[in-house]
């Protein structure tokens, strides 16, 4: 008999309670079938009533309804009055009672935004909106409406029509009352120069806009737009009130000087075509303004408040920048071509060109080509960090009235670091930023800008090399004595100056632009459409200086 001997196993493990056999595959297969055809289900009642794709009918109001409620907002928003009354149950009636609302309030740019769409009664849809009213000098008027839709009949497509009526623009607003705008007459602040005389827009008009925005010791402006019945012009009632601060004593003190605001107001005044023009003169020593002048004189302040690209005389921070990373100096020879591609083609002003020129030579003659040859001697932040660390700006300045100060930012790309280099792009100054700039360029430091004393100074800056400063205040003053700026040469006085030509479209002609140094003051001009700086602003900068003989002291 044979025996048969195994090998043992493994050791039992404990008993446990077996669930019920395995499914098939086939059966799991099918429960996932079902299972994906409700999720599938599910979904498409999803899209169907309450997704993006939401069908007209399903729950919630018909989305053309909505967008033409939008559309009309946006028309009104952006002064596109016919367009806002085509969509309209009455087009003529809606353009011109939207035209005579806006511009009887002095409602420069409507702000609209729509709220929520609801179904109203008889299968019309009603769109609430805010609206906020700027209303020029005085304020913003803000207030709820509701606009109604109705779908038109089958001859004009079935679209969704603004169903007008006068009460949608404002509730309040009907056949039988109307708004009223009323300004109420108030005084000038006070104000005084840096010698202790009264400064008022009688005897310096630019100063109109500057005084209201000091604010001491005059009454803000005031007014109110009121709800009167159309055929008596008696008051219902004061739907909003603007300005509440009263007249005190108090006189300002400002750092301008009354001799060098006179010069200035006289400079731009013979502007001899009448295009818009702004200046600004400064102290280099201490940042103190000693004028700030518009032309037309009232509106906008643009000298410390416009966005303009500085062309040229933005060459000062380029050569800034060069001359620290030691790319250039002023003997350093860097041809200036005629023309020069970089995505598109840049030229010089007239197509000018100098084989073999020093960089003296191209600064002097304003040369694009030669400081866009440069372009890969600096990092693409370069000219923001120079602009930013050295010469404050788009840094917070305290002025004393509000001011834009300035933005100089990184290239999106080869071309547009080729614009920058020559002060275009997306680059954005105003006479107030390049006045400083050329006070920091000659003084080697930054002092913030500022027409009141004791101004709060929140910025941080580095002194320039003192080799730098020096090399720009050389090739500055050759500028004058040899170059485009050459209109001040016969000034007395070691003036120092850059033009600047920036373009603005293909279809306007360019800003002029000129900056100029005299003793301890720096000057910055812009003209707009001035075609170029010598011939625009130069003018005016000769006018002012040979009017002023001391330099700010």
């Amino acid at each position: 008999m044979t025996t048969h001997h195994s090998t043992p196993g493994p050791p039992l493990a404990p008993w446990e309670p077996q669930g019920p056999p395995r499914r098939s595959r086939t059966a799991v297969r099918a429960l996932l079938a079902v299972v994906l055809v409700l999720a599938l289900t599910a979904l498409g009642l999803y899209v169907a009533k309450a997704g993006p794709f939401a069908r007209p009918g399903a729950d919630g109001p018909d989305p053309a309804a909505a967008a033409q409620a939008r559309g009309f907002l946006a028309d009104w928003s952006h002064d596109r009055l016919d367009a806002a009354g085509a969509r309209t149950t009455h087009p003529a009636e809606a353009s011109r009672i939207l035209g005579s609302f806006t511009s009887g309030l002095e409602i420069t740019r409507p702000r609209l935004s729509a709220g929520v769409p609801r179904e109203a009664e008889g299968g019309a849809v009603e769109v609430p909106f805010t609206a906020r009213m700027p209303v020029k000098g005085l304020g913003t008027w803000t207030y709820t409406s509701r606009m109604p839709l109705r779908q038109a009949k089958d001859g004009d497509g079935g679209r969704w029509l603004v169903d007008w009526k006068p009460g949608l623009v404002h509730p309040r607003l009907s056949g039988v009352a109307k708004f009223r705008l009323d300004r109420e007459d108030t005084s000038e602040p006070k104000a005084k120069d840096r010698h202790g005389k009264p400064l008022t827009s009688a005897a310096a008009p630019s100063l109109a806009p500057v005084l209201a925005q000091l604010g001491d010791g005059g009454a803000g402006p005031r007014g109110a737009i009121r709800l009167v019945d159309r055929t008596s012009g008696e008051v219902l009632r004061t739907e909003a009130r603007f300005g509440a601060k009263e007249a005190t004593d108090k006189v300002a003190e400002t750092t301008l000087d009354s001799t060098w605001q006179t010069a200035a107001e006289h400079a731009l005044a013979a502007e001899p075509e009448d295009r818009n023009a702004s200046l600004v003169a400064l102290r280099g020593d201490t940042g103190e303004i000693l004028a700030v002048a518009n032309s037309p004189a009232t509106g906008f302040n643009r000298a410390v408040s416009g966005t303009y690209a500085p062309g040229s005389t933005f060459k000062l921070v380029t050569s800034s920048a060069l001359l620290m990373k030691g790319v250039v100096r002023p003997d350093t020879v860097v041809d200036c071509p005629k023309q020069l591609v970089v995505g598109k083609e840049f030229h010089n002003v007239e197509t000018s060109f100098f084989p073999d020129a020093t960089f003296r030579k191209d600064f002097t003659e304003s040369c694009n080509t030669a400081f866009i040859s440069l372009r890969d001697k600096l990092a693409p932040t370069a000219l923001g960090d120079v602009a930013r660390e050295y010469y404050g700006i788009g840094q917070e300045w305290h002025i004393g009235v509000p001011s834009y100060d300035g933005s100089v930012p990184a290239p999106k790309d080869e071309t547009e670091k080729a614009a920058s280099m020559i002060g275009q792009a997306r680059l954005q100054a105003n006479p107030l930023i390049m006045a400083s700039v050329t006070a920091t360029a000659t003084t080697g430091r930054f002092r913030m800008p500022h027409l009141v004393p004791n101004p709060k100074d929140t910025t941080k800056t580095t002194p320039l090399p003192a080799q730098v400063t020096t090399d720009l205040r050389t090739l500055m003053r050759a500028t004058v004595t040899e170059g485009t700026a050459h209109i001040l040469s016969d000034l007395p006085g070691e003036i120092g100056g850059k033009t600047g030509t920036a373009e603005v479209s293909d279809d306007a002609p360019n800003n002029g632009w000129m900056v100029a140094r005299r003793g301890n003051v720096a000057i910055a001009c812009v003209v707009e459409g001035g075609v170029t700086g010598s011939g625009s602003a130069g003018p005016i900068l000769h006018e002012l200086l040979s009017r002023v003989p001391g330099d700010g002291e």
